[in-house]
């Protein structure tokens, strides 16, 4: 499938909606997918009749995440701008959301989210949450830690300690656990979800998109107490440590062979 077949755009008014389609994979994140959000993303930034941007998954699942099977090599760059880009795609979800699009990014979060998919969710500026969706980090599942600016968005909207547990504890928030914890703002039924994210994005386009972009530009602003791509390279240094680690080795041999793993402390 090619890049431009993984992400469908369509418009309707002002509202341009993002969709994954690799609802095969439960739409988990091969590299030509998770560049193909980012470069949507980036075309809806740069287009004045955009005024709103929607953005969801195909069929049941929002985004399960890395494709832990592998796939293709893919980066949309030069050969030697892939070779210096120390943040791939997992860090520039949150910076073209936040940083390079000024426009409002609203999550329908039909059903999972996980790990780097639960980060594309958490960079939208405001998440509605199918009742039967799951959202779950599940970085110490793998052995990893967490990327995709979770760092930075789960304590944001739930508070440190409550990020803390929920990523520490391996939990999951179904669509109303996530709205009680701060993770979205609104849950609907699953029926209602496509709905309601069309509707609530037609809401906003009753305001002027000058007021919108300079609303969430401040907003942003507001939050950066740290340097977000410094950030970012944190949370990915972090995470290739944790991965060259034998217990990742052994996490996930553990998820593919659907056992318990057994932690070695290395």
């Amino acid at each position: 499938m090619s890049e431009s077949e993984l992400v469908k755009v369509t418009d309707a008014g002002h509202v341009r909606t993002i969709r994954l389609n690799r609802s095969e994979k439960k739409n988990a994140l091969s590299n030509a997918l998770a560049w193909g959000v980012v470069g949507a993303i980036e075309e809806a930034a740069r287009e004045d009749n955009v005024w709103v941007v929607a953005l969801t998954g195909s069929g049941d699942a929002f985004c399960a995440g890395l494709d832990l099977g592998g796939g293709e090599r893919f980066h949309p760059l030069s050969p030697q701008s892939a070779q210096l880009d120390d943040i791939s795609w997992v860090g520039q979800f949150l910076l073209a959301i936040r940083k390079r699009c000024d426009k409002p990014v609203v999550a329908g979060v039909n059903g999972v989210a996980v790990g780097a998919g639960l980060g594309l969710a958490m960079a939208a500026d405001v998440r509605i949450v199918a009742r039967s969706a799951r959202l779950m980090a599940g970085y110490t599942r793998i052995g990893g830690s967490p990327d995709a600016g979770l760092t930075i968005t789960l304590p944001q909207a739930m508070g440190y300690e409550r990020a803390m547990r929920f990523m520490m504890e391996n939990r999951t928030a179904n669509g109303d656990e996530a709205v009680a914890w701060g993770m979205a703002g609104e849950v609907v039924d699953d029926d209602a979800l496509a709905g309601r994210l069309a509707a609530y994005c037609q809401e906003l386009c009753a305001w002027s998109p000058i007021t919108l972009r300079l609303l969430k530009r401040g907003m942003v602003k507001s939050m950066e107490t740290n340097d977000m791509e410094q950030q970012l390279r944190y949370e990915v240094s972090n995470i290739r440590m944790a991965f060259s680690s034998e217990d990742a080795k052994e996490a996930r041999k553990a998820f593919f062979e659907k056992r318990k793993p057994v932690f070695a402390g290395r």
